[in-house]
């Protein structure tokens, strides 16, 4: 079955058979080079008009995870405390702004969606956006790194906490990042099988 992918079997198993969430995570620092790294190769992932509305906070700082911490669920707290990076995955409604360098082929788009309702520009930016938080993951593993998604978070805290409530960002997935520590992996979960996730018509 390997054989049909091009991509060599080592390279499958790291991004995808062997990769698993990280729960905990070494001290190994995370530079701002590795990050800056993993993102100049997953900014080339599609999405709808090239609109790219992913925006990615690093959060480095003791004050800040301090901020961040609070707003965390159950035992997402302590992992955040104490992974060596940690992001903040928003989705920007106003990733129209950037039409005149991301989508040039057609001048008048900005204009055109900043007269759209804000509810429709948020609805297209929360589906691109995750398709995003999903390239990231990959790029991040295929960086020899663990990442730890979790969506169980206060959103509207964040948003308040880091971008003001008038911000036109809204928090989707706190990501932690690292070198994965001891007892990092919590047992494979069944995945479906191609019969009972596929229809061909």
């Amino acid at each position: 079955m390997t054989d049909t992918l091009v991509l060599n079997k080592d390279a499958q198993d790291l991004l995808f058979r062997s990769a698993r969430t990280a729960n905990t995570f070494t001290d190994e620092p995370v530079t701002e080079e590795q990050l800056r790294t993993i993102y100049d190769l997953v900014k080339y992932g599609p999405t709808a008009m090239n609109n790219q509305p992913l925006r990615v906070t690093a959060v480095r700082s003791p004050e800040a995870r301090e901020r961040l911490v609070k707003h965390m669920a159950g035992s997402n707290a302590p992992k955040t405390s104490t992974a060596p990076l940690t992001l903040v995955l928003s989705a920007d409604s106003a990733f129209h702004e950037h039409f005149p360098k991301t989508f040039p082929v057609v001048p008048e788009a900005r204009e055109n969606f900043s007269g759209m309702p804000v509810e429709a520009r948020e609805s297209m930016a929360l589906q691109n956006a995750l398709l995003q938080v999903a390239y990231l993951i990959v790029g991040v593993r295929a960086a020899g790194l663990a990442a730890g998604p979790m969506t169980g978070f206060d959103a509207e805290g964040v948003r308040k906490e880091f971008f003001g409530e008038d911000s036109t960002q809204t928090p989707l997935v706190v990501m932690n990042i690292g070198k994965p520590g001891p007892d990092a992996w919590f047992d494979r979960l069944p995945r479906l099988d191609y019969e009972e996730a596929v229809t061909e018509l």
